[in-house]
């Protein structure tokens, strides 16, 4: 594949100048209120979602940070090991994710509220 040299400042300009910068915009408000925007989920954060808990509950579940949670969410990182089989449990069985969050910590289910603390 061959690969393309930079844009000089002129051909870069030229370009600019030639975009229809209000079309779109236009287009891309249309397609947001029209909700055809394309959105992709990292597996890692539809698990979360799925199991309904909330950044900070899970990575406790998981036994890591919150920090390199957001960054298995964001792409930057990969998990590896025990916590990327509790990811794909989560995943597929969020009702078992949620069992060993009451099961064996202290983290408050997203649905009973932050005054059931599970022990």
């Amino acid at each position: 594949m061959k690969s393309r040299k930079p844009l000089t400042n002129e051909e870069l300009e030229a370009w600019e100048n030639s975009r229809d910068m209000e079309a779109e915009l236009l287009k891309s408000v249309k397609q947001m209120v029209a909700k055809k925007g394309h959105v992709v989920m990292s597996p890692v954060i539809s698990a979360r979602k799925k199991s309904g808990l909330s950044q900070t509950e899970f990575a406790k579940l998981l036994g890591v940070s919150v920090r390199t949670l957001q960054e298995w969410e964001q792409g930057r990182r990969q998990p590896s090991g025990a916590a990327k089989t509790l990811i794909a449990i989560a995943e597929r069985r969020p009702d078992v994710l949620k069992e060993i969050a009451v099961l064996y910590s202290n983290l408050p289910l997203a649905d009973h509220g932050t005054s059931n603390m599970i022990c």
